[in-house]
C-alpha cells in the first residue's frame, strides 16, 4: 500500500544547471575566458585534463534541451549567464550575440510554459577581472552590479526570478582558500577578503536589479547558499564549539551581513590571526543587507566535526578552506551509504537546515535550488541507464522538505541538480550528477531512470510512500 505525499499547488518543480559547466561554446561569439577556462587548462588542475570548451554543448543544442524539460513537466529551469560571453572583459558595454543567446533561450522557456530562473554568478569571473585581483579586490563588486544591470536590463521582460551570486562560500573559500576551484589561489586572507566583496556585490546587484528591472514584471530577486548542515560528534564542550567555528566560516559569514547587516562576532574573533577586517568599509554591511524575496538553499550532504586532536586530517598541512577553524576542528565520516563523490546520503540534514532557517530568518521565502547526487551510472547495452541509487537519494529529499512543509517551513520549490550530466569542476567528466545522461563523444541524450521518477513525481504533485 501507498500513500502519496502531496506538495503545495504552486510548488514550483524544477532543475539546474550552470553555463561553464554545460554550454561549451568557449569561443564563439565574442566570449572571452573566465576563470575556469584558465583553470582547467592548468596542468594537474581538472582531472584528466578536461575543460569546458564542449561540455555537454548545450550553446547549440537549447532547442533539444528545452524540449527534455517539457518532457520533464518542469514548472522553472534554473540556468546561469556566463559573465564573460555577456561582458567579456567585466567592463564596459555588453555583447550582444552573447545577450541574444539567453535572450532566446529564455523565450523558448516561456514558450514551453517554463519560468526561466536566472542565475547572474556561478562562479565564471571574466579572466581579466582576475587579473586585476578577483573577488579579493573591492573594484570585483563593482564590475559585477554593473554586469548584474546590463543582464536586467537587456532580460528583465523574460527573467522570472533573478539570482545574484550561486555558492559564494565555494567562489572565495575553494578559490582563494584551499585553492581546488578556480582561481587555485591559496591564502586565507584572500579567502576572507572574497567572502566579503562576494556579499557587497551581492547587495550592489541587488540596488542593480532592482533599478533595471521593469517594475510591471514583478521578478523575484535572490541569492543561492550552500549553506553546510554542521553537527558536533558529541556534546562535550569542544566539539559544540569546533560545530561553532565552522558555522560561522561556513554559514553565517553570509547569513549575518545579508540578512542582519552584521559581522557574527565569534567569526570576527576565531578570524584575528588572519584578519583584522579593515576591508569592510562603513555601509559595505548595510548595502549587502538590501532586501531580496527568497533565498536559495543548495544542499548535498551533512558536515560532522569534533575539536580537533593529535593526528588530525586537518593537520596535514595542505591549504584548507577553513580559514581560523583548521587549526581547531577535525571533521568526521557520517555513517551510512555514500554518492560516487564520496558525500554521505542524509536526508536529515536538508530538514535540519529548512527548520533553522524557518526560525532565524522568519518571513523569508525558500527554494531548495540545488539537490541531487552523483553516482557510476551508464547505458546499458539496450540503451538504458538504470540509477537506483539516485532515485532513492531524490525520493528521501523530497520527503525531508515535505516533511519541512508540514513543520511550517516556507519552501516554495525544489530544483534538482542537474538536469545534464556535465563538466563537474576538478572533476571533470568523471562524475555524473544528470538525470540525463550525456555521451560526451557523441552528445546524445538519454532519460535515465530518475528522469521519468521525477517527472512523475511533477505530473503526481508528490511522492508515493508507503502507508
Amino acid at each position: 500500500m501507498t500513500m502519496p505525499l502531496r506538495f503545495p499547488p504552486g510548488f514550483r518543480w524544477g532543475t539546474a544547471t550552470a553555463a561553464y559547466q554545460i554550454e561549451g561554446a568557449a569561443r564563439e561569439d565574442g566570449r572571452t575566458p573566465s576563470i575556469w577556462d584558465t583553470f582547467s587548462r592548468t596542468p594537474g588542475r581538472v582531472r584528466n585534463g578536461d575543460t569546458g570548451d564542449i561540455a555537454a554543448d548545450h550553446y547549440h543544442r537549447t532547442a533539444e534541451d528545452i524540449a527534455l524539460l517539457r518532457r520533464l513537466g518542469v514548472t522553472d529551469y534554473r540556468f546561469s549567464i556566463a559573465w564573460p560571453r555577456v561582458q567579456p572583459t567585466g567592463r564596459g558595454p555588453a555583447v550582444q550575440k552573447g545577450l541574444d543567446f539567453y535572450r532566446r533561450l529564455a523565450d523558448e522557456l516561456r514558450e514551453a510554459g517554463i519560468r526561466p530562473v536566472a542565475t547572474l554568478y556561478h562562479w565564471d569571473l571574466p579572466q581579466e577581472l582576475e587579473d586585476a585581483g578577483g573577488w579579493p579586490q573591492r573594484e570585483t563588486a563593482y564590475r559585477f552590479a554593473e554586469y548584474a544591470g546590463l543582464a536586467a536590463e537587456a532580460l528583465g521582460d523574460r527573467v522570472a526570478t533573478w539570482t545574484t551570486l550561486n555558492e559564494p562560500w565555494c567562489a572565495a573559500f575553494l578559490g582563494y582558500g584551499s585553492g581546488v576551484h578556480a582561481p587555485g589561489r591559496t591564502s586565507d586572507v584572500a579567502a576572507m577578503r572574497a567572502a566579503h566583496h562576494l556579499n557587497l556585490a551581492h547587495g550592489l546587484a541587488v540596488g542593480a536589479l532592482r533599478a533595471a528591472l521593469p517594475t510591471a514584471t514583478a521578478a523575484e530577486v535572490s541569492l543561492t547558499l550552500n549553506l553546510h548542515a554542521v553537527r558536533a560528534s558529541s556534546d562535550v564542550p569542544r566539539d559544540r564549539d569546533a560545530a561553532r567555528r565552522i558555522d560561522a566560516v561556513g554559514n553565517r559569514i553570509f547569513l549575518d551581513p545579508v540578512f542582519h547587516g552584521r559581522l557574527p562576532k565569534d567569526l570576527v574573533e576565531d578570524t584575528a590571526a588572519v584578519t583584522d577586517w579593515s576591508f569592510v568599509r562603513d555601509g559595505d554591511l548595510a548595502t549587502a543587507a538590501a532586501p531580496i524575496d527568497s533565498l536559495g538553499i543548495n544542499y548535498y550532504s551533512p558536515t560532522e566535526v569534533a575539536a580537533a586532536g593529535p593526528g588530525a586530517a586537518d593537520d596535514s598541512g595542505e591549504p584548507s578552506p577553513w580559514a581560523g577553524a583548521e587549526r581547531h576542528v577535525r571533521f568526521v565520516p557520517v555513517a551510512g551509504p555514500r554518492t560516487a563523490m564520496d558525500w554521505p546520503v542524509d536526508a536529515d540534514g536538508l530538514y535540519e537546515l529548512l527548520v533553522r532557517l524557518r526560525d532565524e530568518l522568519p518571513g523569508v521565502p525558500l527554494l531548495v535550488t540545488e539537490n541531487g547526487a552523483a553516482y557510476d551510472d551508464y547505458a546499458d547495452p539496450s540503451g538504458q541507464v538504470k540509477d537506483p541509487e539516485r532515485v532513492a537519494y531524490l525520493h528521501a529529499h523530497l520527503g525531508a522538505v515535505h516533511r519541512a512543509l508540514a513543520d511550517g517551513v516556507d519552501v516554495r520549490g525544489y530544483f534538482l541538480w542537474s538536469l545534464l550530466d556535465n563538466f563537474e569542476w576538478a572533476y571533470g567528466y568523471s562524475k555524473r550528477f544528470g538525470i540525463v545522461h550525456v555521451d560526451f563523444a557523441t552528445q546524445r541524450r538519454t532519460l535515465k531512470d530518475s528522469a521519468r521518477w521525477y517527472a512523475d513525481v511533477i505530473a503526481r504533485g508528490g511522492l508515493l510512500t508507503p502507508s
